[in-house]
């Protein structure tokens, strides 16, 4: 074993960067299945991403979207209308989305979707092939809110990350049909019940 001291706090951090260490092992061990934890991308982030900065992540997030739109036009060919709007059902009006961004047509058949999130969060997103869980829902309710809607870009940028910055996977309607149509009816009956309640408690 070696022993290393340290003259100040900030020496200590900067050398736990890349490792683990004991607080860091819960984030990393998997005790069930084969899915790798986030301490995992954290660990590879810590090694290649630039170290962020005191900017609040939601502020980061809105001032990086357009650069990620205007990088995915560059990628794709497509062009994007990135206006502030809200898509709303026309059959129920309570059920809503505002994408970041969509084809240029009065009814579009695809959008997209930007996340500029924490690099390890991005490391996982591109290493899995996956769009974290955690926005699985958000994803559906663009099909939800949108009949038309066949494709939707789900794009993520992370300008700490120099050598993967921009990536994008695409969802298709296709494929997860059956997880709409569920969504759909849960959305509608929750608010069926909403407006029950609603009727009770005023006169």
């Amino acid at each position: 074993m070696i022993i290393n001291k340290f003259e100040t706090n900030e020496e200590w951090l900067n050398a736990r960067k890349g490792k683990i260490t004991g607080s860091r092992l819960k984030d990393i061990i998997v005790k069930r299945g084969s899915n790798k934890k986030i301490g995992f991308y954290k660990l590879i982030a810590e090694k290649i991403a630039i170290p962020r900065d005191e900017e609040d992540a939601m502020e980061r997030g809105h001032r990086l979207e357009e650069v990620a739109i205007k990088k995915f036009q560059e990628v794709s060919g497509l062009k994007v209308n990135s206006d502030l709007v809200m898509w709303v059902r026309e059959d129920n009006e309570n059920i809503a989305l505002s994408p970041d961004g969509y084809e240029d047509k009065k009814i579009p058949t695809w959008a997209i979707e930007v996340k500029c999130l924490a690099s390890e969060r991005h490391l996982e997103a591109y290493i899995s092939q996956e769009i974290p869980k955690e926005y699985e829902d958000q994803a559906l309710q663009y099909f939800i809110v949108n009949d038309n809607l066949e494709k939707l870009y789900f794009t993520f940028y992370d300008d700490r990350i120099p050598s993967k910055p921009f990536f994008f996977k695409v969802i298709e309607r296709k494929n997860i049909q059956k997880d709409i149509d569920t969504y759909l009816e849960y959305q509608k009956n929750t608010l069926a019940e909403v407006e029950k309640i609603i009727k009770t408690l005023t006169f």
